[in-house]
């Protein structure tokens, strides 16, 4: 017979909890003058402006006359998601808001799907057949004043959160000599963040997912065995500016660029290029494109030298191709081939920095 001292000590006990993590927000789009859309033709839609929720880019496609022929007669009304290079799963609702009551009991639209735009143009998710043309507009609980209200709930699912002990809040682990004295406040300005990044001495914090959703680099950096290298999730970011990390952070959460009215012509002019350079860096083609787009518009006499030499270095025949008309559409016409020459001579020189 067992003694009581023979007896083994009881197994310690530890527990888990996976909780997910979601963001949730929503968005009204409001048609003004709806039945002049009517007509547009099957495959048309007309579509909301961009908002943002969970850290990506979304908008709301209406098809008056439907999406396809098989949606001949109905209005059809989908979900996409605009952020590039993005993987998400997302619950969505879209409904009609009625303009008397403001409920909607019907009609509605909703799931729970994957967005991908990794590797295609497109990623939507919707109905075809959303509601019959006719009874819409016979409805003047929906259809008033010939405008219609239609309303999207969207909550991403993100990755889940795995903790040790459920009392216990999910703390970012990074080593305490690496961290200004103010930290606790700055872990308080991004909600759920999981990454801290460091450039030049400053810190921002950014949600892992969405660092590797925006950025196939970012994806390749952070999801691969060089992280564990990096501090314990204090990531340092080298050869950027700050300023220029926080205005690439923000087109990452925002899919567009921050504002610049307090900056001159020529700061604006560098900010650009600099993010021109980060997009090159992170393979980011949209904030490319955009950046390339303004630095085409706002070329002149001063600024084409450093952009032809950015265009070079980055091989971008398009902002090559205006910088070369731009020098012979000159108004010192007279000039125009030796400037083009002598433009070609810098960079056979040793491409000089485009800063």
């Amino acid at each position: 017979m067992e003694t009581a001292a023979s007896q083994p000590p009881p197994a310690a006990a530890t527990t888990s909890t996976c909780t997910p993590q979601t963001a949730r927000g929503r968005h009204v789009f409001q048609i003004e003058g709806y039945t002049l859309h009517r007509g547009l033709g099957v495959g048309k839609f007309i579509q909301s402006a961009a908002f943002a929720v969970g850290g990506y880019s979304w908008c709301i496609r209406c098809y008056p006359d439907g999406a396809s022929e098989d949606a001949k007669g109905y209005v059809s009304v989908f979900l996409r998601l605009v952020s590039r290079n993005a993987k998400v799963r997302a619950l969505y609702k879209i409904r009609l808001i009625g303009q008397k009551t403001g409920l909607s009991p019907a009609p509605c639209a909703s799931g729970r799907e994957v967005f991908d735009t990794m590797n295609s143009g497109e990623a939507v998710w919707g109905t075809n057949l959303f509601m019959k043309a006719s009874g819409l507009e016979a409805s003047a609980g929906y259809l008033r004043d010939d405008c219609l209200v239609i309303e999207c709930d969207v909550t991403v699912i993100k990755e889940p959160l795995v903790t040790e002990d459920a009392t216990k809040p999910l703390e970012i682990q990074v080593p305490p000599s690496d961290l200004p004295d103010d930290f606790g406040r700055l872990l308080e300005t991004r909600e759920g963040a999981d990454m801290i990044l460091k450039v030049q001495g400053e810190y921002f914090l950014a949600h892992r997912i969405v660092l590797v959703a925006r950025s196939p680099v970012l994806s390749a950096e952070l999801r691969g065995t060089a992280v564990a290298e990096h501090n314990r999730g204090c990531i340092t970011i080298e050869d950027m500016q700050p300023a220029v990390f926080r205005a690439l952070l923000h087109f990452i959460y925002t899919d567009s660029l921050p504002g610049m009215d307090d900056l001159n012509v020529d700061e604006t002019h560098d900010m650009v290029k600099h993010l021109f350079v980060a997009a090159d860096r992170y393979a980011m083609e949209r904030l490319r494109s955009l950046c390339m787009g303004i630095l085409c518009t706002s070329l002149d006499d001063s600024t084409v030298d450093s952009t032809l030499a950015l265009a070079e270095q980055y091989d971008c025949s398009e902002l090559k191709d205006v910088c070369f008309k731009h020098v012979n559409s000159s108004s010192r016409v007279g000039d125009a081939v030796a400037r083009q020459e002598a433009a070609y001579q810098r960079l056979i020189r040793g491409k000089p920095s485009i800063w």
